[in-house]
């Protein structure tokens, strides 16, 4: 157990993944800003405190991926969780390359180009570097990152399947997927999840793909729950991001919007208070409560975030405490991208 982290209760609600055999926590650690890339840099002594205090608190399910930092993430967690890995349900993707220049060209990072490549090969190498930086032999959840339309959804299905039976991964998902993208990989194999950008601003998904994952038997782990920091209850209209922080100009955190998220959060307060738990743990156990929300990844760059994250997963809200939450969600949080 780590200095930092607190201990009352570590029961966190956990969750069948797919059709798997794996159990893992409601609340999951999500490490895109322990990578540093977009979020102003990172520390790495204060992140691996951080995924410590998550797993000290009941948390299990730690996402990670190699474009998150250029494997910066990965290598932060797969120092964290040494010695522990047996506490841990690890997820991490592939299919966002700057080993090779098939596939798309989607964004440079720190002046390498990165692509969209989901070929077999190309797969094979990415799972064989994250296993390294990991420091393990297996991988829980793998995840097709971003689709790739240069490679047909039966080859890289087909890899992954060949890669569970081998033993180095035990289930497999898919993210940043279309309907279409969905029915192509169910067709070719089983589907354990999608991970998907879900919180109380984005609720897309419950008419497109959680229905399919309904009948299908697909988990959800929906990211960006707290919507970039957004929901976290500590972003007031003084709050100001420096560097490459991707939330430099972002409209959704323009002040009109601040403002109607503080309102929101001046209703739904009494309900946090009856519950003792802060805004941010009423806004993911809210997430997780949501039909078809399997998961909710939060990311936390510090033990303090990661315990108060982990600890949302411990909440139960009744069914009257679900709807006031959510028709204050449907009050307040209108037009936020107008």
């Amino acid at each position: 157990m780590t200095d930092t982290a607190v201990m009352e209760n570590t029961n966190v609600s956990s969750r069948k993944l797919g059709h798997s055999d794996i159990e893992a926590s409601v609340v999951g650690l999500g490490t895109w800003a322990i990578g540093g890339w977009r979020w102003g840099g990172t520390d790495e002594k204060l992140s691996i405190k951080a995924i410590n205090a998550a797993l000290d608190n009941g948390v299990s399910l730690i996402d990670t991926a190699p474009a998150y930092g250029l494997g910066r993430s990965e290598e932060i967690v797969g120092k964290a969780i040494e010695g522990r890995r047996d506490d841990v349900v690890l997820a991490t993707k592939c299919g966002l390359v700057w080993h090779t220049q098939q596939g798309n060209h989607f964004f440079d990072n720190d002046g390498k180009p990165v692509h969209r490549h989901l070929g077999a090969d190309s797969i094979r190498y990415e799972l064989e570097q994250s296993l390294k930086r990991l420091r393990t032999d297996y991988i829980d959840l793998y995840i097709t990152h971003w689709q790739d339309p240069t490679t047909p959804v039966a080859e890289t299905m087909g890899t992954l399947l060949e890669l569970k039976a081998e033993g180095k991964i035990r289930a497999i998902g898919i993210s940043n997927a279309t309907p279409d993208d969905l029915a192509a990989y169910v067709a070719a194999g089983p589907v354990d999840a999608i991970q998907e950008k879900y919180s109380m601003l984005d609720r897309d998904i419950e008419t497109t793909l959680l229905p399919m994952c309904a009948e299908h038997g697909v988990s959800t782990l929906s990211y960006s729950s707290l919507a970039l920091g957004l929901l976290s209850g500590k972003i007031g209209p003084d709050r100001t991001f420096n560097g490459d922080d991707l939330r430099i100009g972002n409209p959704r955190f323009s002040m009109a919007n601040r403002e109607k998220i503080a309102s929101l959060f001046d209703e739904i307060r009494p309900i946090a208070d009856d519950l003792e738990a802060t805004l941010a743990q009423l806004v993911i156990a809210w997430t997780v409560s949501q039909p078809g929300i399997t998961y909710s990844l939060c990311g936390a760059r510090n033990p303090s975030q990661a315990s108060e994250n982990a600890a949302a997963g411990r909440l139960s809200l009744s069914e009257e405490q679900i709807a006031k939450t959510g028709a204050a969600v449907d009050r307040y949080l209108k037009d936020m991208d107008a």
